[in-house]
């Protein structure tokens, strides 16, 4: 028996669908279904009644269950275990980081300095979905994640809001504004990333669009941060979206960046392990909590 086929078990026995269940271990399904199978093989009995339309536990899988749910919790706490012990011998707290942090990664960075002086930080950029799973794992001690509020196996401690700005032309009339309308930007392009790369950013600014009463017409898309303020900057006139501390550290030469006047933010989590230590993580929370006071929020 391996962990694998427990943890496939375990999948298909809460979700009760091959395909959902392959879904969620981002895995394809044929593999679910082969490791279930040899998994059956192994322990001599059918866990699963299969019908083209549904899937059920038989009885010997609804017994196996608990035993399945204790052996991956055994799993964890020993993985737990053993990362606790790396982190306290190595004094490392390794924190997976979001794009977009910006001026505030620096401003965490120097309260994590001032809290903890002993404690060396190492820092992970990956996807969020590989962030997750390597707080899950024990890779790292927590993930900043945008968006999404819950994440099976996790506690999603929220941080504080992130505010977007509009960048704009520097030479376009809404440039003279102090903050500006959604409404207003109706005959600008908006540019901004494929829906499939940042689903939670695109759903609100496409929103708030909608609810505004415009319907966006996407122009080019949004590469890099470099590349795109150049192209509103140089080409034909267009806008795209940035949180407001990540635009503090972005030249602003041929671009301006402006406040909504309706205002536009995503939620920043910390995404951690329900038995991870308090003691460890205490200095990364003290600190996003000074920088969501020191900025009001």
């Amino acid at each position: 028996m391996e962990l694998r086929q427990v943890r496939y078990f375990l999948a298909v026995a809460e979700e009760l669908h091959f395909g959902r269940a392959a879904e969620r271990l981002r895995i394809v399904q044929p593999t679910v279904s082969q490791q279930v199978r040899r998994l059956e093989r192994e322990l001599g009995v059918e866990l699963f009644d299969r019908t083209t339309r549904a899937v059920a536990l038989t009885a010997a899988g609804g017994a196996f269950l608990p035993h399945a749910r204790a052996i991956l919790a055994a799993e964890r706490a020993a993985v737990e275990a053993m990362a606790e012990q790396r982190g306290e011998l190595a004094q490392v707290l390794r924190i997976g980081t979001n794009i977009g942090l910006g001026a505030r990664l620096e401003r965490l960075l120097a309260a994590l300095a001032e809290q903890a002086p002993q404690l060396a930080v190492e820092l992970c950029s990956a996807r969020a979905s590989v962030r997750l799973q390597q707080v899950r794992d024990g890779e790292l001690d927590a993930a900043f994640v945008r968006g999404l509020d819950r994440s099976p196996g996790l506690e999603l401690l929220p941080v504080w809001p992130d505010p977007l700005v509009a960048a704009l032309p520097a030479d376009h009339p809404l440039a003279a504004a102090e903050a500006v309308a959604v409404a207003d930007l109706a005959a600008l392009p908006p540019r901004i990333a494929p829906r499939e790369a940042n689903p939670h950013l695109v759903d609100l600014v496409t929103g708030a669009c909608r609810a505004a009463g415009v319907e966006p017409l996407l122009g080019p898309e949004f590469t890099t941060d470099q590349d795109t303020l150049a192209a509103i900057g140089a080409g034909r006139p267009s806008w795209t979206v940035f949180y407001a501390s990540q635009a503090e550290v972005l030249p602003s030469g041929r671009t301006v960046f402006r406040p909504f006047a309706e205002p536009l933010a995503l939620r920043t989590y910390l995404a951690v392990r329900p038995t991870a230590s308090s003691r460890r993580l205490a200095p990364l929370l003290e600190a996003c909590r000074s920088i969501a006071g020191a900025a009001g929020l």
